[in-house]
């Protein structure tokens, strides 16, 4: 009997989207069967390397032509309505890139259209899915480090420095009005959610350090969750941390509890430390730091693969998605008012 294969239309070839392509390469249950891009000679190299059989240069012509069981949307947040819009209407499942929308009123709009046609968009939110992330989640649920009392990460991927900031990898970085939270701290939103559960407030003090760029690219903001449990989101895009390559994870983590301690360094390593103890014990567990973030990537389009294809469970569908960009709003508003602002 002949595998079904889930089939696949992407849309964009921007510098990220070669972490999905290579993704949807390695599986053997997926085929991408077409890809959409502005410009079919952008897209020629890539088909090529992918083995993709047919490009089209019209969205909704490849929608209608190809059916497919799913579509990745990879390009920018400005683009993300109209691919959304047309996906849903011929109900198609699709992952879209983040930041979803440009805009909370739009993405707010976006998902209550999405919940009334009972649509299926996951939101390309990939840290979560990093290994080490995956790992401490499993450590902490093994309670123990006693009390939780606080999560730190110090964001530090060290590339914002100097007037050509970004414009090797993701120009248009330079142009967004909200840059540090909207673009990047959005993912540890999503990882302390992940990871604590709820957020019930946030203080926030942002700044802008580039004046190259129009956005914020530095700031802290302190998360509280219930149990007196606090996060703190420390970054600073740039200055660095001890790392060869610092997009591996680009920072560093601290947990701290009443009986233990853990770390996260830049290269993936997680160490734990007993109260009273003064040396780190490595943890062993399996990673990679091939690709993007731990090949974070290929984790998240494996899980979608595995719910259309497996009915397995799913996470980030838009509709659960929607309260890490409610949270956004809020540190935004905490930044401007200067004061902590409750969730619920």
């Amino acid at each position: 009997m002949k595998e079904k294969k889930l089939r696949v239309v992407t849309v964009g070839t921007g510098y990220f989207s070669q972490f999905h392509y290579d993704a949807w390469d390695r599986m053997n249950d997926v085929e991408v069967v077409a890809l959409y891009n502005r410009s079919s000679t952008g897209a020629a190299e890539t088909a090529k390397k992918y083995s993709i059989p047919v490009i089209f240069t019209n969205f909704i012509e490849m929608l209608d032509s190809e059916k497919p069981d799913l579509i990745d949307i990879i390009t920018p947040p400005e683009t993300h309505t109209e691919f959304v819009t047309a996906a849903i209407e011929r109900g198609i499942p699709c992952i879209c890139q983040k930041p979803f929308t440009p805009s909370f009123s739009q993405a707010e709009k976006l998902t209550q259209e999405i919940e009334e046609k009972k649509s299926l968009v996951v939101i390309h939110e990939n840290f979560r899915f990093q290994p080490w992330y995956q790992e401490i989640k499993k450590i902490l649920l093994t309670e123990q480090f006693g009390q939780l009392y606080q999560a730190t990460f110090m964001m530090r991927p060290g590339d914002g420095q100097g007037k050509d900031a970004y414009l090797e990898r993701q120009p248009y970085f330079q142009q967004m009005e909200r840059f540090l939270v909207h673009e990047t701290a959005i993912h540890w939103v999503d990882v302390f959610r992940y990871l604590l559960g709820e957020v019930k407030s946030v203080y926030a003090d942002l700044m802008k350090r580039n004046p190259a760029i129009k956005g914020e690219d530095s700031g802290i903001i302190l998360f509280e969750f219930d149990n007196q449990v606090r996060a703190t989101f420390d970054g600073n895009r740039l200055a660095d941390h001890a790392a060869e390559n610092a997009r591996v994870t680009m920072g560093e983590m601290l947990i701290e509890g009443s009986k233990a301690c853990l770390k996260l360094e830049g290269n993936g390593k997680i160490s734990t430390r007993q109260k009273g103890e003064s040396y780190w014990t490595p943890h062993t567990y399996n990673y990679t730091t091939n690709n993007f973030g731990g090949d974070c990537v290929y984790t998240l389009q494996r899980h979608v693969a595995d719910h259309l294809l497996y009915d397995s469970e799913l996470h980030n569908c838009a509709q659960q998605y929607i309260q890490n960009l409610i949270i956004e709003e809020s540190i935004y508003r905490s930044a401007q008012l200067k004061q902590k602002l409750d969730l619920f």
